[in-house]
């Protein structure tokens, strides 16, 4: 019995052990639902996990019967708090190399559901952030709510925007995206709205009978008009986005063409003037928030997020994958998740410790392959269009 088919009848016959696993497979009127069932831990993706639904994605491709494909998490905090770095860091501290395979298999899965050839859905209630938004920004219809918190907090961690990131995030424009994946900021699900990066925001209550909805949905007509008519209520008011008034000041300092030394003295500079309140309150928050930043990350994610928005999704990942091995090896992230959450004193040691410090040769050395081409892990990724 392959490992596939040891998966798909358990889940669907054995309610009993749902509790226990980390994946919940079920087919509700031709649509396939895949739960991640780790509420405790915010539904975080273990190596197992993804491997898991690697699977499940390619059983749900061949499989006729399926019309599309729904993700969501268990409980009512998220939908995916991101990968399990705490393993990462173990294996990396103890010098096992297997952690390469986390991301090699993590990036295949979240190509696999951006070139799905069925509708996938993602429902991206509570947290999302890091490999949630992986998998949640791959659908064709990614639904937010009043619960939502979205971000790509990869450089508290001496680490960069990945997961796809640096292709999904250019969806908006450059200084906008610059902020998200420097700053690590939260989102909410207006926000998201309003940064497309989400396509309708609901309220959460109104998911819990969409199940339901999903019983009755008809086959006739538009598949995806359905499967909208499905999460969305009738009389739906999107809340306010908080980051609109904002808007402005995200283009001037996070201007694309200014390196992240200019966006520190931007900031620095506007808050020595007379501003009101709330804005120096952004000030603050975002200066403070790239100051505790690992130096060397900010200055390869600014360059990998400017690349990134004229690479395809493949060429990203394999650029994401080559950084990834450099701050893992050679970089802060080991220092970073210690920082923030072994020891969790907020307080990384980076190296170089400022901004003055870093090279433009350690920015280049980060941003070159550690593969030649064809023996890249993900060499053959693109081989189909996107």
């Amino acid at each position: 019995m392959s490992a596939l088919q040891s998966v798909v009848p358990e889940n669907a016959s054995d309610p009993g052990g749902e509790a226990q696993r980390e994946i919940l497979f079920r087919v509700i009127n031709r649509v396939a639902v895949i739960t991640l069932n780790r509420p405790a831990a915010l539904n975080a993706l273990s190596h197992a996990m993804i491997r898991e639904l690697a699977m499940l994605v390619e059983h749900c491709r061949n499989d006729d019967s399926i019309v599309a494909l729904v993700l969501k998490g268990a409980g009512n905090k998220g939908f995916c708090a991101g990968g399990d770095v705490r393993e990462v860091y173990r294996l990396a501290k103890n010098g096992d190399s297997r952690w390469l395979a986390f991301f090699v298999d993590e990036y295949r899965l979240d190509y696999a559901l951006h070139t799905f050839p069925k509708p996938v859905v993602a429902v991206l209630d509570g947290i999302a952030m890091g490999g949630g938004m992986g998998l949640g920004q791959a659908a064709r219809l990614r639904i937010v709510t009043e619960r939502s918190r979205i971000a790509m907090p990869e450089t508290r961690i001496g680490f960069l925007p990945d997961v796809g990131a640096t292709r999904f995030l250019s969806v908006m424009p450059a200084e906008l995206e610059l902020y998200v994946g420097l700053t690590g900021a939260t989102l909410s699900g207006a926000d998201a709205l309003r940064l497309q990066l989400a396509d309708q925001c609901v309220p959460a209550d109104w998911l819990a009978s969409s199940e339901e909805r999903l019983q009755r949905m008809s086959h006739e007509g538009d598949l995806m008009s359905a499967l909208r008519g499905v999460v969305e209520p009738p009389c739906n008011i999107v809340p306010h986005a908080a980051i609109t008034p904002f808007t402005q000041l995200i283009q001037r300092h996070f201007d694309r063409r200014s390196g992240v030394d200019r966006i520190m003295a931007t900031l620095r500079h506007d808050l020595e003037r007379d501003v009101p309140r709330e804005v120096r309150q952004w000030l603050q928050s975002t200066y403070d928030a790239l100051a505790a930043h690992s130096p060397t990350m900010l200055y390869v994610t600014r360059e990998a997020l400017l690349r990134g928005r004229q690479m395809t999704l493949a060429e990203c990942f394999r650029m994401e994958l080559g950084i990834v091995k450099r701050a893992i090896e050679e970089g802060d992230f080991c220092e970073g998740v210690r920082a923030q959450l072994i020891d969790k004193d907020r307080k990384g040691r980076w190296a170089p410790a400022t901004l003055a410090e870093v090279r433009p040769e350690r920015v280049r050395h980060f941003l070159t392959s550690p593969w030649k081409q064809e023996a890249h892990p993900l060499a053959d990724l693109g081989a189909e269009p996107v």
